[in-house]
């Protein structure tokens, strides 16, 4: 029983990683890749994330790497997770949902980007 509910989390594990992979993918086509330095210096406005209950229960601590998807507008669009725990990167996703940037432009024109964002989490 134990051997087969392994497998089903495996198989739900890889599931969740391609579609996830997919969705960025879809969205990265055609967005400008922008260095992390560069989107950093372009933020508006930035919220911290909230140090999840259970990871301070578990004494959980790291840094979560987060694939950004930007809008036209500066809005972030979507959010995956590249490395991390994953109780961290649930808080770590919510925050940059929230997150403004300065609009990147190619060609003087607004652009969608995307761009690889690092959260740190330590109690």
């Amino acid at each position: 029983m134990l051997l087969r509910a392994k497998s089903i989390v495996r198989v739900l594990a890889a599931a969740m990683v391609c579609l996830l992979a997919a969705t960025v993918g879809m969205y990265a086509d055609d967005a400008l890749k922008v260095p992390t330095a560069e989107a950093m210096a372009a933020v508006v406005s930035k919220v911290q994330p909230e140090y999840p209950a259970m990871a301070k229960q578990l004494r959980v601590e790291g840094a979560v790497e987060m694939q950004v998807g930007i809008s036209d507008s500066g809005a972030v669009d979507t959010v995956s997770t590249v490395s991390g725990n994953p109780i961290l990167a649930r808080a770590a996703t919510d925050a940059l949902k929230k997150w403004k940037f300065t609009p990147f432009k190619a060609d003087g024109k607004p652009v969608k980007a995307t761009t690889t964002i690092s959260l740190n989490f330590k109690l």
